[in-house]
């Protein structure tokens, strides 16, 4: 190199710098060659050569200091510095000086992170052209993938796609009972045969975008995506072409991300390459409305026997309420599968919604105000049953089937219509044609309303009958035939139970016991005494009703309770009028019972009443007096099932209609006991032992079985407006109901109707009919099977309220003397004899109830009802739920 680039010599003799050369020793004389000057290219680049560069042989310092002379090197090697500034760093093993990665400035790496010259937090900031390029790059993979998405997916052809396949349905042999429930009953038709006013009907309530957005709803998907990250329910396609494609592939209704961003690509390349036209039709074609009709042509045979070409603006707006759900908007109602879809409910939720969807196809221009203005009624609904396979019983015996499997979540509603399962059911098809049978005979025989429209019109029958080993249902009579009449009388029904509940009161009272009257509440729950059969109680008509401390109950009116009892007939010898707990059983007597049941607590009665497997939804009017004598509403089938607990000795089962479910994959269901002891063996074999002497010689003598021990009660409601029977053999245990209600679908005030003069008696109780019906069905039902005798029952409690009175004939109230009126003549298939004068009145169905007083009852039930505010406290107002399936998993 040129010497004009050599620095001057130092001055000599003077300076710090000299002292120190001087303090450092003799110089050699020899100087350090300047930088660059062996003309090497790594001399350039801070290689362990700079260190000689800053000091020469003899330690002498080029660049004043140590810290200096690294700052020189940093700055003239750039990002790694540190690492090449000294020896055998920055560079590969063995390699020469200079050659390391981080040394050469002109090398750039494609992604510059950690980023290079920076330090601390700011080395693992990416820089705005790395942020840039990654987004372009997520972008581009989201459009590549769905590009391939799109390719791949095919538009799905509804007439080749949807369909189900048929549920077959078995008798508890194993016979074949019918295939139905997912048969696809649907006929395409063009969209110039569905009417405009339905396609704007749709549009207008579900998709008002329809004709113009992509098909697609971004944030309906992202609500969707949301709810499936968070392990919630998916929610379906919200635009008419996603429902479009979901209803054309219903073999695949997985809910999986995978599915739904499947129908998110076919749907996008249905809305890309399909006419509008087309999509509206293939979905008014493909979905479903209720009533197992798929389309708009099965819908409006389903609802209103008509072509859908015929359907005007108002049945077009009811059939869009339907795709909402018709387990909620049919106005049949659907209470085996949801107890609050009754069919006054239905109809109010689907008035609602047709009158919201004509509002918003005015809105939306698709409909005048003038022609909306017709529309403010539900149209004419036809009855929803068309499948003759359905007809007489089966019907009802599907639905209970199919209910239990819905309710207890073995199989969901719309893997169900889809198909393909094989139901085998707990039914035994041998007892329900006796059953069936039976009622039809009692029927033919005494109701006929051509001549007495008055009184034998509307006359309805229901009865269940339940094994009390295992809870199985062994047979149903839900009317007079499944296609005709709708409403499944086994199941939920509203008509009040009566007598038929004072079982549960006195199986509380030997459970629990009777609260001390000199005790305080909190120390009276715990002290109780324990009653048995020979515990007294008054039998006194217009009985002052007492709290268990002796207060005199009152009402919120502060108005006190006066127990009436059928006939205001008082029963044992004044003053005290005192019977004990059997007589007052077998003679039906509400005074006793009521007592008895504010001693126990009727915290405690309705505690019994679901130990022995009545649900809590059915219980109405709990904190009345009256709530002992019957004022509740529980199923046939759950009152089967309760005195079922009785006959099991105390263990119950709770009622099942489903053994097991199959399909092509396997066992999809087995049905495994789980029986519970509800009470004590010695608690239940004595109820038993005092229902007995009901059938023996009370008010249940026409349920007596030649052979057999049998055990029941009868029961009749206020205003003689239902009648029951319940009664029981180890075997089978069985529960009868007759009432008067006019269930058209049309009625949207459906109340329950007197039955004073029906069937030409005078009065209709739990002795007549029902009883009847009872023993000519288990007559048939028990033959040729062993006759079992129920357990002795082992002594229970003490007797309370022991008075040295006997317990005489019932004899009329000094102060209620009626005079006799002629006895009714039972029919002519009633097994006990005619009473004698002195008898009357000594079988509840023989009793005249004319008259009464404010609060009381007849058999089985209350002259007065509690008010309706009380009552509606439950949720009830007599016309609740309470089925097998109510409310509850059945």
């Amino acid at each position: 190199m040129s010497e004009h680039r050599r620095k001057p010599p130092q001055p000599q003799g003077g300076g710090r710098a000299a002292a120190r050369r001087g303090q450092s020793g003799p110089s050699s004389g020899r100087r350090a060659a300047p930088r660059g000057a062996t003309g090497s290219l790594s001399d350039s680049y801070g290689t362990s050569s700079q260190q000689s560069a800053a000091y020469g042989p003899e330690g002498e310092e080029r660049h004043g200091s140590r810290a200096e002379a690294r700052r020189a090197a940093q700055r003239s090697t750039g990002g790694g510095r540190r690492r090449a500034a000294e020896p055998g760093r920055g560079g590969r093993r063995g390699a020469p000086a200079g050659r390391g990665r981080a040394s050469d400035p002109g090398k750039k790496r494609f992604i510059d992170y950690p980023r290079a010259g920076k330090y601390g937090a700011a080395r693992w900031v990416p820089s705005w052209k790395l942020m840039a390029g990654m987004f372009i790059g997520f972008i581009g993979s989201l459009v590549a993938v769905a590009g391939v998405g799109y390719a791949l997916v095919s538009v799905p052809n509804v007439a080749e796609t949807a369909t189900s396949q048929n549920n077959v349905f078995y008798w508890s042999d194993n016979s074949e009972m019918v295939a139905t429930g997912g048969e696809t009953n649907r006929q395409i038709v063009n969209l110039s045969q569905i009417p405009k006013a339905m396609q704007y009907a749709v549009v207008s309530q579900e998709n008002k975008t329809f004709y113009t957005d992509s098909g697609i709803d971004p944030k309906g998907i992202a609500r969707a995506v949301f709810n499936m990250a968070r392990g919630g329910n998916t929610q379906g396609g919200s635009t008419i072409t996603q429902q479009y494609v979901k209803n054309a592939r219903l073999n695949d209704q997985s809910q999986t991300v995978t599915r739904k961003f499947k129908e998110i690509f076919i749907s996008v390349k249905v809305g890309a390459t399909v006419d509008k036209d087309e999509i509206m039709a293939g979905y008014l074609n493909s979905a479903y409305y209720g009533r197992n009709a798929y389309g708009i042509q099965a819908a409006a045979r389903a609802y209103f026997n008509k072509d859908a070409v015929d359907l005007n603006p108002g049945e077009c707006a009811f059939l869009s309420a339907m795709l909402k759900g018709a387990t909620y908007y049919d106005p049949a109602g659907a209470t085996s599968i949801d107890p609050s879809a009754t069919p006054d409910a239905n109809s109010r939720r689907a008035l609602r919604q047709m009158q919201d969807t004509l509002d918003k196809m005015v809105e939306y221009g698709h409909l005048s105000a003038a022609d909306r203005a017709k529309y403010t009624q539900l149209p004419d609904v036809k009855n929803p049953r068309s499948n003759s396979d359905l007809k007489g019983q089966v019907g009802y015996l599907v639905d209970l089937a199919k209910a239990y499997l819905i309710n207890n979540d073995i199989i969901s509603a719309d893997k169900l219509q889809q198909g393909g399962y094989s139901i085998y059911t707990t039914f035994d098809k041998k007892k329900v044609s006796e059953l069936e049978a039976a009622v039809t005979k009692v029927r033919k025989e005494n109701i006929d309303a051509k001549k007495r429209p008055d009184k034998d019109t509307f006359v309805q029958f229901g009865g269940a009958s339940v094994e009390p080993s295992t809870g199985a249902i062994r047979a149903c009579y839900g009317g007079e035939d499944a296609t005709k009449h709708f409403t499944n009388n086994c199941d939920s029904t509203g008509a009040q139970v009566g007598s038929t509940f004072k079982a549960f009161v006195l199986a509380a009272a030997m459970k629990w016991g009777v609260r001390d009257p000199d005790l305080g509440e909190s120390q009276a729950q715990d002290e109780r005494t324990v009653v048995n059969a020979k515990s007294l109680y008054s039998g006194k008509n217009d009985l002052k009703i007492r709290n268990y401390d002796g207060s005199v109950w009152k009402d919120k009116e502060d108005k006190e309770w006066l127990q009436e009892n059928d006939g205001k007939q008082s029963y044992g010898s004044a003053p005290d009028f005192k019977i004990d707990l059997r007589e007052a059983m077998r003679e039906s007597v509400n005074s006793a019972f009521v007592q008895l049941g504010m001693d126990v607590g009727l915290d405690k009665v309705k505690e019994s009443a679901m130990d022995a497997g009545l649900k809590d939804n059915s219980l109405t009017g709990t904190s009345f007096p009256s709530f002992s004598i019957g004022i509740s509403d529980p199923s046939a089938i759950r009152m089967a099932g309760a005195y079922a607990t009785f006959a099991a000795s105390g263990k119950q089962n709770e009622p099942y209609s489903v053994e097991k479910v199959t399909s092509k994959d396997g066992d999809i269901f087995r049905h495994k006991a789980q029986p519970k002891q509800a009470f004590e063996k010695k608690v239940a074999d004595n109820v038993t032992d005092v229902l007995k002497t009901v059938v023996d010689d009370g008010t249940g003598t026409n349920a007596q079985l030649t052979g057999r021990e049998v055990a029941g009660k009868t029961g009749t409601t206020d205003g003689n407006k239902s009648a029951w029977f319940v009664g029981y053999t180890p075997q089978l245990s069985t529960s009868i109901t007759m009432f008067r209600m006019d269930d058209n679908e049309s009625n949207k005030n459906r109340t329950f109707l007197e039955m004073y003069g029906t069937g030409g008696q005078e009065k209709i109780h739990g002795a007549s009919f029902p009883s009847e019906i009872w023993h000519d069905y288990m007559d048939q039902a028990l033959k040729g099977q062993k006759s079992i005798d129920f357990p002795t029952p082992e002594p229970i409690g003490e007797i309370v309220n022991d008075v040295p009175s006997p317990t005489p004939t019932p004899t009329p109230s000094a102060t209620t003397s009626p005079t006799p009126t002629p006895t009714p003549t039972p029919s002519q298939t009633f097994s006990s004899p005619t009473p004698t004068a002195t008898e009357t009145c000594q079988f509840d169905w023989q009793c005249d109830d004319s008259g009464g007083t404010d609060n009381g009852g007849t058999d089985g039930g209350v002259t007065s009802t509690p008010t309706a505010t009380s009552t509606e406290e439950n949720g009830n107002n007599g016309n609740g739920n309470g089925g097998l399936f109510g409310g509850s998993r059945g």
